[in-house]
């Protein structure tokens, strides 16, 4: 099982290049999508989930052609976007219920049994009397999760599902997508690394609409092993800093700035070496081309 997209490109009528000759070969597991704001994910989102044309390219999945073969993609497919609205007065089971009809299932027993499986699921069963406009922010993704799965698919897509949650209920939506992402294709876009480093064996990160790094997370966090070094400086010394060295990133430490700077050796007094991790990796593609971000052998489309 593999999903495959050949050369896909957009451009809006407003002149903005929203995906640039995009190529992946995303197989059964779950896959991160990474990349800034306004990097092209949504858009690749919605394409892939048959809700927006592409001006060229092409994606197949489970031998369909996704772009031209909207309405066979859909039975394998389920979506969760960024924006999911729901009925405030109306209960998750009555919602869930609603929506198992409208997916075509009518017979009203197994229709039952399968809403009480996916409410189980998602961990909603003893919230399911209660109006969806009470649920928190996680209860609300949880069932956004249960409605794509009523169809079974086999292309799970979710975009930017933890953005806004706290971390206890952010864990535990990681946590039922890790268990649903083992048969299955499912494709995580987020612009938070941590929501990819635990999760996915394969990733891609987009930027400008383009493909800036792809492959195993750990072995791309390997290239950097040995190349990153970090040291505390003064807010006023930053500056000089970025002019001077390549900087990837400046955290806060005990109250202090610390810079972390990419050198294939040591690049000065007071740097020290440190562990390279996925915001190294992600930090360097998005300011780089792909060649200056990966070495070629690291990646895999």
């Amino acid at each position: 099982m593999e999903l495959r997209i050949s050369g896909l490109s957009k451009r809006y009528p407003n002149g903005v290049q929203a995906l640039n000759n995009i190529s992946l070969n995303i197989p059964a597991g779950m896959f991160g999508l990474l990349g800034p704001n306004g990097a092209g994910k949504s858009t690749l989102m919605r394409t892939l989930a048959t809700l927006q044309e592409a001006d060229a390219g092409s994606v197949t999945f489970e031998g369909i052609d996704v772009l031209r073969e909207k309405e066979r993609v859909r039975e394998l497919l389920g979506y969760l976007p960024q924006e999911f609205g729901v009925y405030p007065k109306v209960s998750a089971l009555d919602l869930l219920n609603h929506f198992a009809v409208l997916k075509g299932i009518n017979d009203s027993k197994k229709r039952r049994e399968l809403v009480d499986v996916l409410l189980q699921r998602t961990n909603l069963y003893e919230a399911r009397h209660r109006r969806l406009g009470t649920f928190s922010g996680g209860m609300k993704q949880r069932f956004g999760i249960a409605q794509a799965l009523l169809a079974n698919p086999k292309l799970l897509i979710v975009d930017e599902p933890t953005a806004g949650l706290d971390p206890e209920e952010r864990l535990r939506f990681l946590n039922l997508l890790a268990d649903l992402g083992q048969n299955i294709v499912i494709i995580l876009s987020t612009h938070i690394v941590t929501d990819i480093s635990d999760l996915c064996k394969q990733l891609a990160i987009v930027a400008r609409g383009t493909v800036v790094a792809s492959g195993d997370p750990l072995a791309l966090v390997a290239e950097l092993q040995g190349r990153i070094w970090q040291r505390f400086v003064a807010s006023d010394e930053l500056a000089a800093y970025q002019q001077s060295h390549t900087v990837l990133a400046t955290r806060r430490a005990a109250g202090r700035l610390v810079i972390r700077v990419l050198s294939d050796s040591n690049p000065g007094a007071g740097f020290e070496p440190s562990a390279p991790d996925l915001e190294d990796v992600y930090f360097l593609a998005i300011h780089s081309t792909p060649a200056q971000a990966i070495p070629a052998a690291a990646q895999a489309s």
